[in-house]
C-alpha cells in the first residue's frame, strides 16, 4: 500500500514580505540594537533573523559580551553594537535586505550598498545591487573603481553585461558615444576570465556597440593561445569572489607554467 501523499504548499510571498517589511528597524520585540554613523542613529533587529540571514551578523551576535569571563556563555549580548563607519540609510538598506530579500536604493548610496554586501558577505545584495538603476547612475570614477574589487560576489561576464548596460544609459544621459564613456570602467573588466564561447559571444555584441576596445579582445584571446596570463595586467587574471570557475582558469595562476 502506497504511503501518504505530501506537497508543499506556498502562501502570498508578497503579502509575507510586507509582513517582514515592518520588523525593519521596528522596537517592538527587537532583542539587538545598533548605533549607526555619526548621527548614531537607533537601528533595531531581531538576532534570529540577521543570524540566520548573514554569516557576519552571526559571528558579531554570537560574540560573549566584553568583560565576560566565559566565551561560551549561552546569553548573547544585546549590544548596542557601534557602528560608526556606516551611513544610517546604508545601514538599513542592508537590513532591509536581510529581512524581505530585496531592498529599495538610489544612486546616492548604491556604491556604499554594494561594499557593505562585499563587506557583510551577501552575495545575492551584491548581485541585485548591479541591476538597479542606482548601479546605472554611478559615474565612470566610481564605477572603475568597484571593478578593482577582487571581492565583488559576481561572475565576470555578469559584469559585462552590468558596464553595458550603465554605458548605454550614460551615453544617452551623456549625449557622448558608449566607447567614450566606458573608457575607465572597461579597463576592469577582466576578459581572461571568460570562457572561448563566452568571448565569441562577447565579441558578437561588441561589433554593435564598440564597448570594448578591440586591443581588450585580442589580449583575451592571447592569453587563452598562450594558457597564461602574459602580457595582461595581472590584476585581470584574478578571479572575484563570485567568478564562476571555468576550465582555463587554472592556466591563469601566477604560479602556473
Amino acid at each position: 500500500m502506497a504511503g501518504p501523499c505530501s506537497a508543499r504548499l506556498q502562501g502570498d510571498v508578497a503579502a509575507f514580505t510586507a509582513a517582514l517589511r515592518t520588523l525593519v528597524n521596528n522596537p517592538q520585540f527587537s532583542d539587538v540594537m545598533f548605533v549607526v554613523g555619526r548621527e548614531q542613529q537607533k537601528v533595531f533587529a531581531h538576532r534570529c533573523v540577521l543570524a540566520c540571514r548573514c554569516q557576519a551578523f552571526r559571528g558579531m551576535l554570537g560574540q560573549a559580551p566584553v568583560g565576560s569571563q566565559d566565551s561560551s556563555s549561552s546569553v548573547p549580548p544585546q549590544g548596542p553594537f557601534i557602528l560608526g563607519n556606516v551611513q544610517p540609510e546604508v545601514f538599513l538598506a542592508v537590513i532591509e535586505f536581510l529581512y524581505t530579500n530585496s531592498v529599495t536604493l538610489n544612486s546616492h548610496i548604491a556604491l556604499e550598498v554594494l561594499t557593505s554586501s562585499v563587506e557583510y558577505g551577501l552575495q545575492d545584495l551584491c548581485k541585485a545591487v548591479v541591476r538597479t538603476q542606482g548601479f546605472r547612475e554611478l559615474s565612470d570614477v566610481v564605477l572603475a573603481r568597484v571593478l578593482r574589487s577582487d571581492r565583488l560576489a559576481v561572475d565576470e561576464l555578469d559584469l559585462v553585461q552590468a558596464v553595458r548596460e550603465w554605458a548605454h544609459v550614460s551615453s544617452a544621459v551623456l549625449e557622448r558615444p558608449v566607447p567614450e564613456v566606458a573608457a575607465l570602467p572597461v579597463r576592469e573588466l577582466r576578459l581572461p576570465l571568460l570562457a572561448p564561447s563566452e568571448l565569441v559571444t562577447l565579441e558578437s555584441y561588441n561589433q554593435q556597440d564598440l564597448l570594448i576596445p578591440v586591443e581588450s579582445i585580442a589580449a583575451a584571446w592571447r592569453a587563452h593561445a598562450l594558457r597564461k596570463g602574459s602580457g595582461v595586467p595581472s590584476r585581470l587574471c584574478c578571479p572575484r569572489r563570485g567568478t564562476r570557475p571555468r576550465d582555463h582558469h587554472r592556466h591563469l595562476e601566477p604560479h602556473a607554467k
